[in-house]
């Protein structure tokens, strides 16, 4: 199979599972093409776990399983280093972030403290345990789940940790035809239990190396510069966008355009993935009256495409 024919391979088989959420899952797999780590943010039982897992077995990855409380201590992700009686040694037993796809659950219902045990990982792809630092496994992948901060025993993510995901997506309920296909055929978790990886080993990096070969010209990144800096004019966000901010954002719109079976990066690219890639990093003015995705919408809609 040639590229194309893979992602789309890829994409069938989650869309087999993911009923009736094809949008958000097309921003799941852009999002790990693009080698960024996707945060989640929705109401408990809509199918989040279920996303996760389906990415990780569909794209051949190891996958692990955190589920973030009040008492979850960052050693508790990390890992923690043992002292061994017959090697008269200290011994370090590796935690759950060492695998290739990590769900943190419900990562807003974790102290601070241990939300930043994460920062490291998710931004050198390493962690520093007991003096010693510690290489993570590649690729590596962290899909966060958050729930609605209006619920009870939640604290909010610091700026700093959620600039370090890529994207934000909300996946919401299903639509009536999709939930029948729910009420009436077989369990997600005997369906997730059949998938089988679409890609062979080292693939999923070929299909990485690819999305930076994608071009982008002189006027698009006049456009993506265009959007950056209406970020930064204080009409629409109290702060704008960083200069990572618009890196990752660039590389987002490659990895939409190789999806798209496209050698170059269009306008088109940049419009479909905006609002998830920087509606997280931003506050909207306190005029606006709208939320920050509505914002980045209008804003959008501002800006003349080259």
């Amino acid at each position: 199979m040639n590229i194309t024919e893979k992602i789309h391979a890829v994409l069938a088989q989650l869309n087999r599972v993911i009923a009736g959420k094809a949008p958000q899952v097309r921003d799941c797999v852009t999002c790990l093409l693009a080698g960024g780590h996707l945060l989640i943010e929705d109401v408990p039982g809509v199918g989040k776990t279920t996303l996760a897992s389906a990415l990780a077995r569909t794209f051949g990855l190891q996958f692990a399983r955190v589920q973030f409380t009040a008492d979850l201590m960052p050693s508790d992700l990390t890992g923690v280093s043992v002292y061994d009686r017959g090697k008269e040694d200290f011994i370090f037993h590796p935690g759950p972030v060492f695998t290739q796809v990590l769900l943190a659950d419900e990562i807003n219902r974790a102290s601070p403290k241990t939300q930043s045990a994460l920062l490291e990982a998710m931004e050198e792809r390493q962690v520093s345990v007991e003096g010693a630092t510690r290489a993570l496994p590649q690729p590596f992948f962290v899909i966060a789940t958050q729930n609605p901060f209006e619920q009870l025993g939640t604290y909010a993510l610091p700026e700093s940790q959620l600039d370090r995901f890529l994207m934000r997506i909300s996946l919401g309920y299903p639509e009536r035809a999709a939930e029948r296909e729910l009420l009436t055929g077989q369990s997600r978790r005997e369906a997730l239990a059949q998938l089988a990886p679409v890609l062979a080993a080292g693939e999923l990096a070929e299909l990485q190396a690819a999305v930076g070969r994608v071009h982008a010209s002189d006027a698009l990144l006049d456009y993506v510069q265009d959007i950056v800096a209406a970020t930064r004019s204080g009409r629409w966000f109290v702060q704008g966008l960083s200069p990572r901010a618009g890196i990752v954002l660039l590389h987002a719109a490659r990895a939409q355009a190789l999806i798209e079976g496209r050698d170059y990066v269009a306008p088109d690219d940049v419009q479909a993935i905006l609002p998830q890639c920087t509606a997280h990093r931003m506050m909207p003015v306190a005029e606006a009256g709208r939320g920050a995705v509505e914002q980045v919408r209008a804003m959008m809609d501002a800006i003349p495409l080259p």
